[in-house]
């Protein structure tokens, strides 16, 4: 008996009707892309092991996928490595690709690789799918897809307010109201472990501080402890976890805080700027909030950090997030190269519009009209109709065979067809084709030669 097929945990199969919710989203992002001034572009789904290997930190190292080399492979290993089952010393010997864990760094490494062909400053969009080697949850998978739009080439606060007003415009659009855009300044972080003493574990810190929201503030406490950061330093923080009142209020309290460190008041003044502007500006749908514990666990992000919250109520971890990197591009070789970026988490963002029934209920239907087959001569005419049909946009189709009208109108039921066309006998004769409508079950007739006479009621 033949085994069951199964897919990798982590992995999903989509049907016609996810797929029509997920071009929804990526419709909606993608036009938003364009309106900004982003281009789009992609890179491959594998890189060179040495491309992605140490720009995430050592947990996201850890959840880069390695693909084996070709042919045989542990042959071309000596015997000391293999006896040592050291997996970081081995890795290299087996495995020089992988995939790719997010879209910046590829993205880093095309401008490195295309910087004489770019206009800078380089306003980019990328819808691609990523993989990561995470324990599998709920809207956490191993494969997915990310939808980024990065700026490189120009170091202007303006850009971040540009990404902001990209987030507001999109959830507007999608109707997700409620959505809370977290903000925080890798520059404050690191002027808060120079204020408590730890500037050298600073790596460390935020690598702790990140997983608040998993693991509670003891949890980060404890964590920071066992990572050699000092009760006495910890006592000084203490106060920052649990800042309270209006952006404005924190950001006056930081600047108190961190009125030791200039990097730390850099990093303030950075997110008043940005504050200020949407004073002005103002948000549709989002709303800005400060949150000092934001930490976002990636290596690269020096300034502004973002972290896009699902409204109150809705069971979700982060649905987009960013930042400020000052030389990404610096690891590949060309120096000074200022980015920011965001992302969109697709699969997380339709889990919410999902159970906030915020899909348009058009969405599920994939045929606008359903010809019932009558017979050789009658489905003819009836495929002549639906070419008219099409010409014109209107999603029809022929059922293949003249099988009993029962299991033809179960088959437009299943398929959510909105109305369905019978051309019989009587109907050629005549030289028209009746319409039912599924939903009332009301028929008319109409003229085969003015097709557009029913086209227009729809």
């Amino acid at each position: 008996m033949a085994q069951k097929p199964s897919i990798p945990k982590g992995t999903r199969d989509f049907s016609p009707v996810e797929i029509a919710k997920r071009d929804y989203i990526f419709n909606i992002v993608k036009k938003h892309f364009k309106v900004f001034g982003f281009q789009p572009i992609e890179t491959p789904s594998f890189e060179n092991s040495d491309t992605l290997m140490g720009k995430y930190g050592d947990e996201g190292d850890r959840l880069i996928f390695k693909i084996l080399n070709s042919g045989d492979f542990i042959s071309k290993v000596d015997d000391v490595t293999y006896s040592s089952k050291n997996s970081k010393s081995l890795t290299p010997k087996i495995s020089e690709k992988a995939l790719r864990y997010d879209l910046t760094v590829p993205f880093a490494r095309y401008v490195v690789m295309h910087q004489n062909e770019i206009d800078f400053p380089f306003k980019r969009y990328q819808i691609q799918p990523v993989w990561r080697a995470d324990r599998p949850q709920k809207g956490r998978f191993r494969e997915f897809y990310q939808c980024d739009a990065d700026v490189v080439g120009a170091n202007s606060l303006l850009q971040e307010v540009e990404l902001i007003q990209l987030y507001d415009r999109v959830f507007t659009d999608l109707r997700l109201e409620g959505v809370s855009i977290k903000l925080n300044n890798r520059k404050i972080l690191a002027g808060i472990a120079e204020v408590i003493g730890a500037r050298n574990n600073l790596v460390n810190f935020t690598v702790a501080l990140d997983k608040l929201d998993k693991i509670g503030v003891e949890g980060v406490k404890k964590e920071m402890l066992t990572k050699g950061i000092s009760e006495q330093s910890l006592t000084k923080a203490a106060p920052l976890f649990s800042l309270t009142g209006s952006n404005t209020d924190q950001l006056a309290t930081l600047k108190n805080f961190l009125a030791g460190s200039e990097q730390g008041r850099r990093g303030v003044e950075d997110l008043e700027y940005i504050i200020k502007a949407f004073d002005e500006l103002g948000l549709q749908s989002t709303r800005l909030a400060l949150d000092v514990t934001l930490a976002r666990g990636l290596n690269y992000y020096t300034g502004t950090i973002f972290e896009v919250a699902a409204p109150l109520g809705v069971q979700m971890g982060s649905i987009g997030g960013g930042g400020r990197y000052d030389d990404l591009t610096g690891i590949f070789g060309l120096k000074n190269v200022s980015g920011v970026g965001i992302s969109f988490g697709l699969d997380r963002i339709y889990l919410v519009l999902e159970e906030l029934g915020l899909f348009p209920e058009a969405l599920d239907r994939t045929l606008d009209v359903l010809c019932i087959n009558f017979g050789e001569k009658e489905s003819m005419t009836a495929l002549k109709l639906a070419d008219q049909f099409r010409k014109q946009g209107f999603k029809a189709d022929v059922y293949p065979s003249n099988a009993k009208m029962q299991k033809q109108m179960k088959y437009a039921n299943n398929r959510n067809v909105p109305y369905v066309i019978l051309i019989g006998e009587k109907e050629m004769t005549a030289n028209s084709f009746v319409v039912k409508n599924m939903t009332s079950g009301e028929q008319n007739t109409y003229s085969l030669e003015n097709p557009n006479e029913f086209l227009n009621t729809l």
